[in-house]
């Protein structure tokens, strides 16, 4: 293997071309890749989010890499993306002993316990939604209900949205969607204190985005929080939940005042109004509980 090579793949990796990486590594007959070229390859699979493959790749040479931290690391990290947290909870541990404080391994170590510590029971302080005249406050006969609706969530799904989004979803917003997972409210305005300078009184939405993928009117779905704020330029401060009649409009999640992990209020954000930001509520609970009928 040649000094050339491996400079390039380090140029590769430095710029993100993992492909170029494994298209350059797997041209060359697998009896002549050493421990090095593996590695590389197993790198550049894993930042690929090709998992399986890497641990493959890694397990090819897991009896010269015993005594590697690095490769330690790196089976860990792809085991922890496959959700399989007592692997990657091995392999950190023994990259730990190997080299000592590294805050790379310490964090996903800690990362693990928190994913797997059991999860105490809490009653809410905010609205629980179990109330079963609450299921009378989604129209699910509305024609475009379909494209909103998903299966209640699970805690494994209700975790990826919430890291793909990087902020963590209210407590009351997850009760609501465990029980019914987005959807076309029978209730779709929110009144204003005053009326706007347009003549506006009241704020109206077209649904709410349930916590999920499949559905494309879904929070991390094609047509979801991320798409609508980085196609409609509109404001990085939280997560957009609501859509509304008009394709210039959106109701979102602050959370400029709390912070991440915090409790966010909700806004309405106007594009048409040089992206106007209007305060509707203190938080999601108190945003369900002030949605009206037209009427």
């Amino acid at each position: 293997m040649s000094e050339e090579l491996l400079e390039q793949l380090e140029e590769w990796h430095e710029e993100d071309e993992y492909e170029e990486i494994v298209d350059a590594i797997m041209e060359i007959p697998a009896e002549e890749r050493d421990y090095v070229l593996i590695s590389h390859l197993g790198r550049a699979m894993s930042n690929l989010e090709r998992y399986e493959e890497a641990v493959e790749q890694f397990l090819l040479i897991a009896e010269e890499g015993k005594d590697d931290p690095l490769w330690h690391y790196r089976i860990g990290l792809a085991y922890y993306y496959l959700e399989q947290y007592e692997d990657a909870r091995r392999a950190f541990e023994v990259a730990d002993h190997l080299e000592p404080g590294d805050d790379d391994t310490l964090e996903f170590l800690e990362w693990i316990r928190n994913k797997t510590a059991p999860k105490p029971v809490v009653e809410s302080a905010v609205m629980a939604y179990t109330d079963p005249d609450v299921l009378s406050f989604w129209n699910d006969s509305a024609p475009a209900a379909e494209k909103y609706v998903s299966a209640p969530p699970t805690d494994d799904v209700i975790e990826s949205v919430e890291e793909a989004l990087v902020f963590k979803l209210p407590a009351s917003y997850v009760n609501m969607m465990k029980l019914h997972n987005g959807g076309i409210p029978h209730n779709r305005y929110f009144p204003l204190g005053e009326a706007t300078a347009e003549g506006k009184d009241a704020i109206e939405i077209s649904g709410i985005l349930g916590i999920g993928r499949e559905k494309k009117k879904s929070l991390a779905g094609s047509l979801g929080s991320r798409f609508m704020i980085e196609t409609g330029g509109y404001p990085e401060v939280g997560v957009v939940i609501c859509d509304c009649p008009s394709e210039s409009e959106v109701v979102m999640l602050d959370y400029r005042p709390s912070g991440n992990d915090g409790e966010p209020e909700v806004i309405h954000v106007d594009k048409g109004q040089d992206y106007k930001i209007t305060r509707l509520a203190v938080n999601f609970e108190a945003f369900i509980n002030g949605l009206v009928s037209k009427g």
